[in-house]
């Protein structure tokens, strides 16, 4: 149990990564705050979660990209949990495969607000509690994409890309408050966020797995072994750092 007695939020966790780490988070013993825009699915997944794994466990709205939504729904888990010492950053927006002449401004700010301001306000309003705490882990979502770039995505690399440097700044800021903050950068990874690409895991799965290394598409719950790490005591000597788990796709 290598996150008993941790208290943890979690945003865009009714699905996908996010919610693989929750479940991972709670299996090791952490009461897990799953915060999602979808609410109700949030609550579901961590009723499940809750009667599982036998550790608290609720679901909170909450729209990362809007400040009031995202403090009410830190607090609100707070409360619930008497503290809050752990924040897993997984909300991402899906933006449409277009060069930057044909992308909309709209399309571009919505990118950069949910990705990094999200990630940004989620900092911002956790780690007062971390404070209260005696300090924490902060974990934020960047991507191999962060690292190389993909044709028409231009604005989802240049928002992962940005998390790289806003971990770097924010393990700085609070490093003398024992709150430490890493990213994960996850490769392709088998997930219903590919349908919008891909058509359907199978595909996804034939004509992108080849471009990593191994051969093969990522699995949520590989990379939420790597959340597991980087919340756990286990990576106390690891901060302003990235964990990348991409397959081996930046090897090439």
């Amino acid at each position: 149990m290598r996150l008993a007695g941790r208290a943890a939020f979690i945003t865009g966790a009714a699905k996908g990564i996010g919610l693989a780490v929750a479940k991972a988070f709670a299996a090791e013993g952490a009461q897990v705050a799953l915060a999602d825009l979808s609410g109700d699915d949030a609550c579901a997944e961590a009723a499940a979660i809750e009667a599982e794994c036998g550790v608290r466990a609720i679901g909170l709205d909450c729209n990362v990209a809007d400040s009031a939504s995202l403090k009410a729904a830190v607090d609100a888990a707070a409360k619930s949990f008497g503290k809050l010492d752990t924040l897993a950053c997984m909300a991402a927006t899906l933006t449409a495969q277009l060069d930057v002449v044909d992308l909309s401004e709209e399309d571009w700010e919505r990118t950069v607000r949910v990705n990094l301001t999200g990630s940004f306000l989620a900092c911002k309003h956790v780690i007062p509690h971390m404070r209260t705490a005696g300090g924490g882990s902060i974990i934020l979502t960047a991507s191999q994409m962060g690292q190389v770039a993909w044709p028409g995505s231009t604005a989802y690399c240049t928002t992962k890309g940005a998390i790289l440097q806003l971990v770097k700044g924010v393990a700085l800021d609070h490093k003398d408050e024992n709150i430490r903050c890493n990213s994960i950068s996850p490769g392709g990874v088998a997930t219903d966020r590919l349908l919008a690409r891909w058509g359907d895991l199978e595909t996804a799965e034939r004509e992108w797995g080849p471009k990593h290394a191994l051969g093969r598409l990522g699995q949520p719950h590989e990379i939420a072994a790597g959340a597991v790490f980087l919340a756990s005591g286990e990576s106390s000597f690891m901060t302003g750092a990235d964990l990348l788990l991409d397959g081996g796709y930046t090897a090439w």
